[in-house]
């Protein structure tokens, strides 16, 4: 059994949807972060760096119980635990570079894009035009990368195509101001129908749709997201 430590957001979406995929049985356990639960000692136990999403495998190497944080660390993991989504061995080059270029980059600057154009107290010209301009620059080298091919890594369907569904789910919320957020990267918005069309991402995005996140912004979800703008706030 998994226990999937879960919250509405890029990361864990894209754990959900490999979990559907793989077909996995897990339990999901909310994490309210605007409440600030990914800050209490007990899910701190689960992941020392306080973010969502993580695992625990009661299954895990040799029959222990094992955690997992880090989106692309529980992709990786559940992909070479089941032998699925990981392509052939010739390709784990390919899957781990694409891999951490959606880690280190494309969910990265899609966050700060996010934050100093929606959550920002002061909107601050050179801030947004330096994450908007990095998100288009790190989409037009997936797009490129993806003339002529089907997939991300090899010729089938993989946790790299999945670790940028997470995040191109939020492509309008990133680039604000277009009808349509991908329509300058075609091969980008192919990729992103096809895995968005899968059964596997409606089910993923149906994960805890009806548990009670708190969907306003005030004082306690500024702090619980954004602990170190306040000195007081021991992280």
């Amino acid at each position: 059994m998994i226990r999937f430590y879960f919250h509405p957001t890029p990361n864990p979406a894209k754990v959900a949807l490999l979990l559907e995929e793989l077909g996995l049985a897990y339990e999901v356990v909310p994490v309210d972060t605007s409440k600030g639960e990914q800050h209490t000692p007990a899910f701190r136990a689960i992941n020392p760096n306080g973010k969502v999403p993580a695992i625990v495998d009661t299954e895990g190497p040799g029959g222990k119980e094992a955690r997992v944080f880090d989106s692309s660390a529980i992709l990786l993991y559940l992909g070479e635990k089941t032998g699925r989504f990981v392509g052939a061995p010739a390709d784990k080059p390919e899957l781990l570079s694409w891999l951490f270029f959606i880690a280190s980059g494309v969910g990265p600057f899609s966050g700060q894009a996010v934050h100093f154009q929606h959550a920002a107290p002061e909107k601050l010209p050179y801030a947004i035009n330096r994450y908007r301009r990095e998100i288009e620059r790190h989409y037009r080298v997936l797009d490129r990368h993806l003339a002529g091919r089907d997939w991300i890594v090899g010729t089938d369907y993989s946790i790299a195509d999945m670790s940028a569904w997470g995040w191109l789910a939020r492509a309008s919320r990133v680039l604000p101001g277009d009808d349509d957020a991908l329509a300058a990267f075609p091969n980008l918005k192919r990729l992103f129908e096809t895995v968005d069309a899968r059964p596997a991402a409606a089910r993923a995005k149906a994960v805890a749709k009806d548990h009670p996140f708190k969907r306003t912004t005030d004082e306690e979800t500024k702090r619980a997201m954004f602990p170190s703008n306040y000195p007081e706030i021991a992280m």
